[in-house]
């Protein structure tokens, strides 16, 4: 009777020892390819936090829209489906979060280190502190750049753009900009892009060369223009009570982990770009376009009343104090 009651205690023992060893999963869920800076990043992050906790946690990623669009993923979160996600910042807006949505206005950002005055000082810090409240903590700052104009047409002035059906992500300001240059914004999921494209649901689409090459989107894109008239960026972030409830050891060797990845993200983001509108040229279906100078200044003058316009919705002060970073 002894030993049966010993054995059942250290079968109890066992059984909880390997209870408390169990792994944290941390579900990683993208919208875009393994191949994209974002998918690139997310891969090293995993490899980085499973090192540094010693396998106490471990990261499985879902990219290309495996888990949820990029309509869905925001509440997958917020419900704790997943754990941690990368949206593009025009994902914030729909959630009530407007001022991320400067993010989208055109030309704001003259230059990277434009960018990044914003990004890493006190403006962009006080910005993700703002998603507390709904359940999210923001970990990072992830690039992919610039973005270029699409279409089966040339779009060499904004009159070219009148009466076309562009894609755009769920962002107020994208609508305006893409009805100030006289076209019909059309939002649609990113992983339904190209099939629209192909079908000519819709006629074009704004996108960094990366997204564009890695969804195969030029093989039904005639022309693209090297604009550089908007930003393309993510924030990384998690589900705020699945972050504070983590061990606080667990925690920093996790900061710790998404710092590295970071800087090896923003090293490869532009590198990426480049290789793929390289690799649009060499495919030869795509007739590719680069603005001149005097050409992107009309680009700029006809887009700038977007800013203003959007001042109720993201804040004048913040708009200006954007621009005044950016001019540093």
């Amino acid at each position: 009777m002894k030993l049966k009651a010993t054995l059942a205690a250290l079968c109890a023992v066992a059984s909880f020892s390997a209870f408390a060893q169990a792994p944290i999963v941390i579900k990683f869920s993208h919208v875009v390819a393994t191949d994209t800076p974002k998918g690139q990043a997310a891969e090293r992050f995993k490899q980085l936090a499973e090192k540094a906790t010693n396998g106490r946690v471990k990261v499985e990623l879902y990219p290309n829209s495996q888990l949820y669009k990029d309509k869905e993923e925001l509440e997958a979160l917020q419900l704790g489906a997943v754990q941690m996600l990368a949206p593009s910042l025009a994902k914030f807006g729909p959630l009530g979060v407007k001022e991320f949505e400067a993010f989208d206005l055109p030309y704001i950002f003259p230059t990277k280190t434009a960018l990044y005055n914003v990004t890493e000082g006190p403006i962009g810090k006080g910005l993700l502190k703002k998603l507390e409240s709904k359940g999210i903590t923001g970990l990072a700052y992830w690039d992919n750049g610039f973005k270029v104009m699409s279409a089966n047409k040339p779009l060499r002035t904004p009159a070219d753009f009148k009466g076309l059906k562009m894609r755009i992500q769920s962002s107020k300001v994208l609508d305006a900009q893409m009805r100030t240059l006289g076209a019909n914004p059309q939002v649609l999921a990113f992983s339904e892009v190209y099939q629209a494209l192909q079908t000519g649901v819709v006629d074009g689409t704004e996108n960094p060369p990366s997204n564009m090459y890695t969804q195969k989107m030029h093989e039904v894109q005639k022309h693209v223009t090297v604009s550089n008239h908007g930003y393309l960026g993510y924030a990384v972030i998690v589900n705020k009570k699945f972050w504070d409830g983590l061990p606080a050891d667990i925690r920093t060797s996790l900061e710790t982990a998404m710092r590295d990845a970071t800087t090896f993200e923003k090293a490869i983001a532009q590198r990426d770009n480049d290789l793929a509108m390289e690799a649009i040229k060499k495919a030869g279906k795509t007739e590719i376009y680069t603005l001149s100078a005097k050409e992107q200044a009309e680009w700029r003058k006809v887009l700038l009343p977007v800013q203003k316009d959007m001042e109720g919705r993201i804040g004048k002060d913040l708009i200006q104090a954007i621009n005044k970073e950016a001019a540093k």
